[in-house]
């Protein structure tokens, strides 16, 4: 999760996000390097005093200018790409969960089970424990097992929310009257935060969003445990 002394983006649950964070990477390390190499060129101008008063054209270097940043935004895209592909495909998954965002909390429905609904609301201040954190936890997480595909498929009741969990790599939106669909997979046990990203109403940053990614074995166990 993120914390008051987080910089760069947080450490990733998921193979999207792995890839996500390479593709931040990449990008970055171009940027440094173009701001360098202009910083530099801007440099060179308050101390060269050479000027050339009858310079009108200079092909060689327009072509030079033209297509270098051509090719820089080509190994930009050709990434970005193969990544939309990649956040868009889902195939064959092991549970599908239906997400449906109200004003202003998150209810879950395990369509693959019978009878596993449940709404999961903000922890109020007055009644967290000293292990929750603030405006972070809920009383009922959405729970799934690590190492499997899942598909979620996103709603709201009432207005445009968005249903994001930055470390999983996923932030799709909640819109009325229309089914979205993502899906990720967990690559470890961990507890996994985040929030609605999309402004909703005056209660928008009290409906946070926590998936817990739990072993194969103890996930059938709470099923079992849910369905009766």
């Amino acid at each position: 999760m993120a914390t008051w002394k987080l910089l760069m983006l947080q450490d990733s649950a998921s193979p999207l996000m792995e890839q996500l964070s390479f593709f931040h990477d990449h990008t970055l390390l171009i940027l440094v390097i173009i701001t360098i190499l202009v910083g530099q060129m801007m440099a060179g101008l308050f101390v060269n005093k050479l000027t050339h008063r009858f310079l009108l054209e200079g092909q060689m270097i327009e072509l030079i200018w033209t297509v270098l940043p051509a090719i820089t935004l080509i190994f930009i895209a050709l990434p970005s790409l193969r990544l939309i592909y990649i956040l868009d495909e889902t195939n064959n998954p092991t549970i599908t969960i239906k997400t449906i965002g109200h004003q202003w909390y998150w209810s879950y429905e395990y369509s693959d089970f019978k009878n596993i609904e449940f709404d999961s609301y903000m922890i109020p201040q007055n009644e967290m424990n000293n292990f929750n954190f603030r405006l972070l936890d809920v009383d009922n997480r959405m729970t799934i097992p690590f190492l499997s595909q899942i598909r979620i498929l996103v709603s709201a009741a009432d207005v445009i929310h968005s249903w994001t969990i930055p470390s999983l790599g996923v932030k799709i939106d909640a819109t009325p009257g229309r089914l979205n669909q993502t899906s990720f997979i967990s690559t470890r046990s961990s507890l996994m935060y985040g929030q609605c990203s999309e402004i909703c109403g005056a209660n928008h940053s009290f409906m946070p969003i926590v998936a817990e990614s739990i072993a194969p074995s103890y996930f059938i166990k709470w099923i079992s445990k849910m369905i009766q």
